[in-house]
């Protein structure tokens, strides 16, 4: 089942959908999923889990909304069932001042979990723009990733890309100071 008719974005709005999508095994879960629905054999063996921890995984999702059964059929007597993500993108609200952002650790937690010999293009740069920049610079990023999300293929190979763009707190805020 193509996932064309899936809606944009899921807004992750209460603690059990918060609390869901902050476990790395089901941040992974949810990548398998990313772009074509599966059954929780072919997710255990595509996350390297066991088909028990990947059900139990899977069943806290959709209960959270954010997975669900997109079609059934019968196998050797058994009801085998493809779930698929419910939106094409995860919307997490803001950690809040001094909150972890969770898409990050996740990120970072893929990147270190992926080969060491592959390609990577990691870079970070320290930017001194005008509020109107900023703000250019955010939309043509958001513009760029919408442009190449367009382009996926399940076909091929995984590619994650992640960008933060943010204003760092200053140095009295980093430790602790009041401004």
């Amino acid at each position: 089942m193509p996932t064309d008719d899936l809606p944009e974005t899921f807004h992750v709005t209460t603690d059990e959908q918060l609390r869901a999508v902050s476990n790395l095994t089901r941040h992974r879960i949810m990548a398998v999923l990313r772009f074509e629905p599966a059954t929780i054999t072919q997710i255990a063996e595509r996350v390297g889990l066991a088909k028990g921890s990947s059900s139990y995984h899977v069943r806290l999702l959709e209960r959270a909304g954010l997975v669900k059964v997109v079609r059934t059929r019968k196998v050797r007597g058994v009801t085998e069932r493809y779930y698929a993500m419910a939106a094409r993108a995860i919307v997490l609200p803001d950690p809040g001042e001094g909150g972890p952002d969770v898409l990050m650790r996740h990120a970072v937690a893929d990147l270190e979990a992926a080969p060491a010999d592959g390609e990577r293009h990691v870079r970070m740069a320290h930017l001194r723009l005008t509020e109107e920049q900023f703000a250019d610079l955010g939309a043509r990023l958001e513009a760029l990733a919408d442009e190449f999300r367009a382009l996926s293929d399940p076909s091929l190979p995984d590619a994650s890309l992640v960008f933060a763009l943010f204003h760092p707190a200053s140095g009295e805020q980093a430790e602790g100071g009041t401004k």
